[in-house]
């Protein structure tokens, strides 16, 4: 045994749990195989623009340790998520908030935005919301969500929203007041330099191979490690032998523009269903000083994204936690429980719906457990 831990991929999960290992002298080699490492959080350089190749990542907390902790490896910028909402050319204020219910209804105080929703609320007569469309409309009013939630869920999960369960649209902001900010955490930004570089800094001093396929190489790599921490799909790591668990995966499309700004926003949803893309992302926004009359930087960096049904060869990237894909996951866990000396972890090795902050939370307590 050539080390004390091998790591399968080196996102999130797996550079943290390395970096622990490493600190405390293990020795650990991290294979992943992409020809980059930070898994879906890379970041690559176009133009002095940060691109975030695989879907924007907005790191956001109420966790103070989990935000002492990564910014050990990056200085955050202020950056505020504010996206905006295009149904057919009408612009609206995401998170859902005063200026979005002025926009919709022409109403000026909270007292009329809240009794125009709880009107909309009686009209539909709902009073426990058994699915995605009853909660939304229970929220919002049924405008709302005929304009700004069904279209882009529908596209975003390709399911219809009364087969989607209520908890998705529960993580949705509701205000009644003029707040822009999509999240309400404390703590909010994006690494200075980028999220490579962060990761740079994570897994400084260990050894990395990239362009490996654990899966296809086994027992080779089994052999090198005492032990394995795996954050791929729990479900390839065996062989799908009892099906195949459901994601979503979403495809980019990613331009150069020879124009300073494209549409004066880090993040476009379209609402519609029309619009085969749920959002566009202009990366250069993420970031400050970046001038929008090209004094800085003439030209800019736009990504169309498009949500679609994962299939093997697709890169998985959002879990699908209905009851179907829980129970089956539970079997695959029972599987993965009787593993000797492999870890499973991360948004794919749990199939979980993870933000950053909270796979930070769960690496850091796993490493708690391992290394105590």
């Amino acid at each position: 045994m050539k080390y004390d831990y091998l790591v399968v991929g080196s996102g999130l999960y797996g550079s943290i749990f390395a970096h622990e290992a490493h600190k405390r002298r293990k020795s650990v080699l991290v294979i992943d195989k992409r020809p980059n490492i930070a898994g879906n959080v890379y970041t690559e350089e176009v133009e002095g623009i940060h691109v975030h190749k695989y879907g924007a990542h907005i790191f956001h907390t109420n966790n103070k340790e989990v935000w002492d902790y990564i910014t050990q490896f990056a200085e955050f910028n202020r950056f505020t998520n504010s996206p905006v909402a295009n149904y057919h050319g009408e612009l609206y204020s995401l998170p859902f908030n005063m200026y979005t219910f002025n926009k919709m209804w022409g109403v000026v105080t909270p007292e009329e935005a809240a009794a125009k929703i709880e009107e909309q609320r009686n009209e539909a007569g709902i009073t426990e919301p058994k699915n995605l469309e009853e909660q939304a409309i229970s929220l919002v009013g049924k405008d709302i969500y005929e304009k700004l939630v069904k279209g882009y869920t529908e596209k975003q999960w390709g399911r219809p929203c009364n087969q989607l369960p209520s908890f998705i649209i529960k993580r949705l902001p509701v205000r009644l007041t003029f707040d822009n900010n999509y999240f309400n955490a404390l703590y909010q930004g994006i690494p200075v330099g980028g999220y490579t570089k962060m990761v740079e800094n994570l897994l400084e001093g260990i050894e990395v191979r990239l362009n490996e396929d654990y899966l296809q190489k086994k027992d080779e790599y089994d052999a090198m490690a005492e032990k394995v921490l795996y954050t791929g799909a729990i479900d390839a790591y065996f062989g799908y032998c009892l099906g195949t668990l459901e994601y979503r995966s979403v495809r980019f499309e990613t331009e150069l523009l020879d124009k300073p700004n494209f549409q004066g926003n880090a993040a476009v949803n379209y609402t519609d269903a029309e619009t085969p893309w749920t959002r566009i992302i202009e990366h250069k926004w993420f970031e400050f000083g970046k001038d929008a009359q090209g004094k800085d930087l003439p030209k800019t960096v736009i990504s169309k994204e498009y949500s679609s049904e994962w299939k093997p060869g697709d890169e998985p990237f959002y879990p699908v936690n209905d009851e179907k894909n829980g129970k089956l996951y539970q079997e695959y866990k029972k599987l993965a429980d009787a593993e000797n000396n492999v870890i499973f972890g991360g948004r794919l090795g749990e199939y979980k719906y993870y933000d950053m902050d909270a796979v930070i939370a769960s690496v850091l307590q796993k490493c708690r457990e391992e290394f105590s």
